[in-house]
């Protein structure tokens, strides 16, 4: 296959792995057992696997990510066994017998298509250990076909105008506070801005993905503030801008 955006052919595969059988023997007995998905790319670009699976083994051995964290060791398929191992069994050592509801952890990547010579990748994660709600987390993953590199925020961005798109950044914050509250000067004293580096290109511009509580309470979600190619002329560099 040339290596042109939009020639890209992409599936998912289910991580092979099986609980320990005195595990399963505890899910038999209680009727109850963690629910555990975690799937892979497969993909006609083998480094892009290479890169959003390491990333995704990750997330598997880390159960508190942060904002598109950068992979400092690689997790080897025994750490991600013995994680998964880890996460099932602290369901029965937390909870009380009687108890119904399973622990669930879910990691799947999705293919968002492309833009210019860009493949656009997104990873989302779920964790429940209980409470009121589980964790959703979401990450942005842009990869450059010509250079065969994963492409950050400060890739993009043009020598010395970083301060320019964070001030682009938070407009689009404020622009987004007024459609969830009647007072932005009060929201942000409560979810002051942050510059998240989880972006991500569109047909139409720049997308910032934040997770929850980064900008805003649970019940918000994970807000997406979009700046427009149209104002970011002269900030990023001309080859991340359509033609």
């Amino acid at each position: 296959m040339s290596a042109t955006a939009g020639s890209l052919v992409s599936t998912t595969e289910y991580l092979d792995y099986q609980l320990p059988e005195k595990i399963q023997k505890i899910c038999a007995e209680r009727d109850n057992c963690p629910e555990i998905e975690v799937k892979y790319l497969k993909s006609n670009h083998s480094w892009i696997d290479t890169a959003i699976n390491a990333r995704i083994n990750s997330l598997v051995v880390n159960s508190k990510p942060t904002e598109s964290a950068p992979i400092k060791t690689p997790s080897t398929q025994a750490d991600v066994n013995a994680a998964i191992n880890d996460f099932a069994a602290s369901q029965f050592q937390d909870m009380p017998e009687e108890v119904s509801w399973a622990y669930s952890l879910t990691v799947t990547p999705v293919y968002l298509g492309h833009v210019n010579n860009f493949e656009l990748f997104e990873i989302n994660s779920y964790v429940f250990t209980g409470g009121a709600h589980g964790m959703p987390y979401s990450e942005y993953l842009t990869f450059d076909l010509s250079t065969e590199k994963q492409v950050t925020l400060d890739d993009m961005i043009i020598a010395g105008k970083k301060p320019r798109f964070e001030a682009l950044a938070h407009d689009a914050y404020q622009t987004w506070v007024k459609t969830v509250a009647d007072d932005v000067s009060s929201y942000e004293k409560n979810w002051p801005f942050m510059l998240s580096d989880n972006v991500t290109l569109t047909d139409t511009g720049i997308d910032i993905r934040y997770q929850h509580y980064s900008i805003g309470p649970y019940a918000y979600g994970m807000p997406v503030l979009s700046i427009p190619y149209s104002e970011l002329n002269k900030v990023i560099k001309p080859y991340f801008i359509p033609k």
